[in-house]
């Protein structure tokens, strides 16, 4: 469980500066480049989420059982990852899906973490899982109150990357269901 706790603290440490530290964001690139800050930025990610997917594993192998939620809400928890690959997508892809869901990134590790935790009830789980609802939920509040929204890149504008995001965002989800979710975590979302 430390390292699990480590890797969260690290990874969503370093992804938290923007909420709890943005001047001291700004000046760090403007003394040492964006460039830089970009590359400790990555690399502080990295090992944060080397270390919390290592750590889930290992927490997971003495697994401590805080609920057990009845079976019906693993469909629950697979229509609410139904949108969530066609958000990662339109997060990088302009069109209307972007602009319906504002901030789809945020709005898709919401609702990853929620079926996540409607669906698992073990310490681990509910550490992982609760960790990332409650820093996608305080960054969106962040990015509401911030005086300048900062662009993201991405794509240019077009009529296709709706398409795209639906359609691509359906097919991830497709292969995750069958297949990507058993090769990366051991267990099989359908059952």
């Amino acid at each position: 469980m430390p390292l699990l706790v480590a890797g969260l603290i690290l990874f969503l440490g370093v992804h938290s500066v923007s909420i709890f530290a943005p001047g001291w964001r700004e000046a760090q690139i403007a003394r040492r480049g964006e460039r830089l800050w970009k590359g400790l930025y990555a690399l502080a990610s990295l090992a944060g989420l080397l270390l919390l997917i290592y750590g889930y594993g290992v927490a997971r192998q003495s697994a401590m059982v805080l609920y057990t939620p009845p079976p019906a809400l693993r469909h629950v928890a697979l229509l609410l990852m139904l949108p969530v690959f066609p958000l990662l997508l339109a997060a990088y892809l302009p069109g209307r899906v972007q602009q319906m869901a504002k901030h789809p990134m945020l709005l898709a590790v919401k609702l990853w973490a929620l079926a996540h935790l409607i669906a698992n009830g073990t310490l681990a789980d509910v550490l992982l899982f609760g960790a990332f609802l409650v820093w996608a939920v305080a960054d969106r509040i962040s990015v509401k109150r911030r005086a300048v929204p900062r662009s993201v890149p991405g794509a240019p504008p077009g009529a296709l990357n709706d398409v795209i995001v639906v359609v691509g965002g359906l097919l991830v989800y497709a292969a995750f269901l069958f297949w990507a979710h058993v090769w990366v975590t051991g267990v099989s979302p359908l059952g």
